[in-house]
């Protein structure tokens, strides 16, 4: 039964008026456009859309070039740019992943929508047969045809028996119709907006790479780390059995991490009741902690968008608790210091696959891993919310548990940057995963209490 007979059934049945005709359908279900003819000489690749993007790709290159030009000479400018660039980036990241969510709801609720109106297609078809037939043959008018007297009633008493039934299916169908329509209209706006937030997200991330280049170009030249210290932390990763271990190890037989270990320990903050000055942290030029570690509560930022797939203390379901937290992210998203410190260690590591530990002061450590790229090199100090790392495309299980659990794989024929994340149960799965876990005197602890609080961040089981 097509859209228009359905309408006018409920116009008819409800007293409404009939809804203009729609365009007809095609075959397939979709209304036939007039398609422009196509302009002379123009072919099926715009040229000029190419050329607009390349100009775009070229001004955006000069804008950068004049901002690292700009700030040569100017840490505090460079960090500035980059904790701006990667809190932007951050944000457009999550409005994605709430974006691509909303669109699997909404896919979701058009199928369902028009699957229920196909199940109910042959019952409304036997309507509409019924009330044409009694459109063409109308019952018997009694004062004509007085005989036809007995017609004429059981005729009224089968349309007063129907008709209600009619109006309460003419009803159910118009509501479907009504909610169809502002499903798709809503899809068309979420897609909309995905391919604008896609657009932003490429522009910022080819600008903070960019500035993480410039940054570690820098970074080699004033305190640069000679390759036999690298070789020396490597050798200690390799012939240490756990994290503890490491990082005793690396800040007393490393020289960059011995370094940083020594900084962080000469910092010395004091703990004071009450919420702490935050001016300090608004300094892009600081090369120590703003504020001690502790006193950072509720203060500091996830360092990847994402959803929370494993909580500190939820079962490892191999007999433990987790140690720390799983956030699936969308491929490729760079991942930032959630706060200041200094880098330890920076490689792979057994089972958590490329690690970043960083030394925050006061005896507490951020470990991270999951990464496929560290952009950040061995004794290096780091402010909250700067890029450290870059996620890889395909998951895979990170942390203490990684070598008791498998990789996640990616469905098949499916690219990773292209799943969705959808609202229900394992809709992250086949997601790049990073781990974040953070340590006490060598003593894992819940970090929920340190992180700022904001709507974006859904926890997921």
């Amino acid at each position: 039964m097509t859209a228009r007979a359905v309408l006018l059934l409920a116009a008819m049945l409800l007293g409404l008026p009939p809804a203009a005709t729609p365009a007809r359908a095609q075959p397939g279900g979709a209304p036939a456009v007039p398609l422009p003819p196509p302009a002379p000489g123009r072919t099926g690749l715009d040229t000029d859309a190419l050329k607009s993007d390349l100009r775009g790709a070229e001004e955006a290159q000069k804008r950068l070039r004049a901002e690292l030009e700009a700030a040569k000479g100017d840490r505090a400018r460079l960090n500035q740019l980059l904790v701006e660039t990667a809190t932007r980036t951050r944000a457009v990241e999550q409005q994605l992943i709430d974006v691509e969510g909303r669109i699997g709801v909404l896919d979701r609720s058009a199928s369902d929508l028009s699957a229920s109106l196909a199940r109910r297609r042959g019952v409304l078809a036997q309507v509409l047969a019924a009330l044409m037939r009694m459109g063409r043959e109308p019952p018997p008018a009694l004062l004509m045809r007085p005989d036809d007297a007995l017609d004429a009633v059981r005729s009224a008493i089968l349309l007063g028996a129907l008709l209600p039934e009619l109006r309460v299916e003419a009803e159910t169908l118009a509501a479907d119709l009504s909610d169809l329509s502002r499903v798709r209209g809503e899809l068309t706006a979420a897609r909309d907006s995905l391919s604008r937030l896609r657009s932003e997200l490429d522009d910022d991330r080819k600008r903070l790479s960019g500035l993480v280049t410039e940054r570690q170009r820098r970074q080699a030249e004033e305190q640069p780390v000679p390759q036999s210290e690298r070789s020396q932390a490597e050798t200690v990763a390799k012939s240490t059995a756990d994290v503890h271990d490491l990082v005793t190890r690396l800040e007393t037989e490393v020289g960059p991490s011995a370094r940083a270990a020594d900084a962080a320990k000469a910092v010395t903050r004091p703990v004071e009741p009450g919420k702490p000055d935050l001016a300090a942290l608004r300094d892009p030029a600081r090369i120590t902690p703003a504020i001690a570690f502790s006193q950072a509560k509720g203060l500091l930022p996830m360092p990847v968008a994402g959803v929370t797939v494993k909580t500190f203390g939820a079962s490892d379901g191999v007999g433990g608790a987790e140690k720390g937290l799983t956030i699936a992210t969308r491929a490729g998203a760079p991942v930032s210091a959630p706060a200041d410190g200094w880098v330890v260690y920076a490689g792979p590591f057994r089972s958590y696959g490329q690690l970043l530990i960083i030394n925050t002061g006061g005896g507490y450590h951020i470990l991270m891993a999951g990464m496929e790229r560290i952009t950040v090199d061995l004794g290096q100090f780091v402010l909250a919310g700067e890029p450290v790392g870059v996620m890889g495309g395909l998951s895979r299980s990170a942390g203490p548990t990684a070598a008791r659990g498998s990789a996640v794989p990616v469905p098949v024929g499916v690219p990773a940057a292209g799943l969705r994340f959808g609202n229900e149960p394992g809709a992250a799965l086949g997601q790049p995963q990073l781990y974040v876990e953070f340590r006490k005197d060598g003593i894992s602890i819940d970090p929920t209490p340190w992180w700022a609080a904001t709507d974006s961040q859904k926890v997921r089981g």
